[in-house]
């Protein structure tokens, strides 16, 4: 859960990247920590094994500090995909403030998406968290893959469901990495702003919010 101080302007947030075994969450922590100013970010952490690439968690604690004065702390995580680390799936998510579950663009692995999704929805429900208010960005990744899945149809798949539309990304190119983030800073604030009253003491409106971003990249972005 967040963890708001007021006295010293601080904000922290834990954000987790769930989803099938090897669609892309390790390779999204990557790409974002290069991406992001080496002194406003912490030490990449990975652990990798033979069965899976991450077989507890990473952690990517970045700092960004807004114009106004609030210091935005977050904690990016990623759950192990196999299905016999499950207890350390239900553990990383506990106290997420936010989840940007990561799918594979392939059609063989249409179905791991799937019961990844749905494992995702009763992990929440067993830590008494709702998966339909808990923000949650879904990104197609291995877009760049030649026989991914067409975006059209994803969309028309998703498209009744509170998470579209979804984000499209190539994760090992480092395209829709940054974009899938802000997507999740955007459904993040209205919860935050509603509990803390971020316009009100701290004078940050969802677009300040989810430029707090820009500010931690490169000069392209700066």
């Amino acid at each position: 859960m967040a963890d708001y101080q007021p006295h010293t302007r601080k904000l922290s947030l834990k954000v987790v990247y769930y989803g099938p075994a090897l669609s892309g969450k390790t390779t999204n922590l990557m790409q974002l920590h290069t991406l992001l100013r080496p002194q406003r970010k912490g030490e990449l952490m990975v652990l990798e094994t033979r069965d899976d690439r991450t077989l507890f968690f990473d952690v990517l604690p970045i700092g960004l500090r807004g114009a106004a004065g609030l210091d935005l702390r977050l904690k990016l995580y990623t759950v192990p995909g196999q299905v016999q680390h499950d207890s350390t799936r239900k553990a990383v998510l506990s106290r997420a403030d936010g989840v940007i579950f990561v799918a594979d663009s392939q059609p063989a692995q249409q179905d791991n998406n799937a019961n990844a999704f749905d494992n995702l929805a009763d992990n929440l429900q067993k830590l008494g968290m709702d998966i339909e208010r808990l923000p949650l960005v879904v990104q197609f990744n291995k877009r760049d893959v030649a026989d991914a899945v067409a975006e059209a149809e994803l969309q028309a798949r998703w498209a009744q469901t509170p998470w579209a539309p979804l984000s499209m990304a190539s994760a090992l190119h480092g395209q829709g990495v940054v974009e899938s983030f802000r997507q999740l800073l955007v459904h993040l604030y209205p919860q935050l702003d509603r509990e803390y009253r971020l316009a009100e003491t701290e004078g940050i409106d969802a677009t300040s919010f989810v430029r707090l971003l820009s500010a931690a990249q490169g000069d392209a972005d700066a």
